[in-house]
């Protein structure tokens, strides 16, 4: 069986969501950040708005260090739908548990995210939570 170019791409946007969830449960700023492009905007799941990657560092290294004392977040990709070639957007799954397990919460985040030099990155992005139904 061989890979297509859709393939690839999607195996990349992946390691992307993959590379978010790592960063989120180890607390890592930097690397978090690194996913972003440099004028990239974000809305936060609280409704913050901020606008390119120095203001998502200053948000994220207020936030992030101690974030997951009580427990962690997983992010699972439910839909791609590439705009182009080089423009994804990416929903996700995004599930809150505490340290045993337990559900405490979901998240829907969207991140259109653009190719750039041959790395995917987080451009246009918006954090939901789910409200219970």
């Amino acid at each position: 069986m061989s890979t297509t170019p859709v393939d690839t791409e999607l195996d990349a946007i992946r390691t992307v969501v993959a590379t978010i969830q790592h960063s989120q449960q180890n607390e890592l700023v930097d690397e978090f950040v690194g996913l972003f492009r440099e004028d990239a905007i974000w809305t936060t799941g609280g409704g913050k708005r901020l606008f390119g990657r120095a203001a998502i560092a200053e948000f994220t290294a207020e936030v992030l260090p101690g974030a997951m004392r009580d427990g962690t977040a997983t992010y699972e990709i439910e839909h791609v739908l590439f705009i182009r070639p080089d423009v994804a957007a990416v929903k996700v799954h995004q599930r809150y548990l505490t340290n045993d397990g337990q559900v405490t919460g979901e998240g829907s985040p969207m991140y259109v995210m653009s190719k750039e030099n041959g790395h995917w990155l987080l451009t246009a992005n918006q954090n939901t939570v789910i409200a219970e139904s």
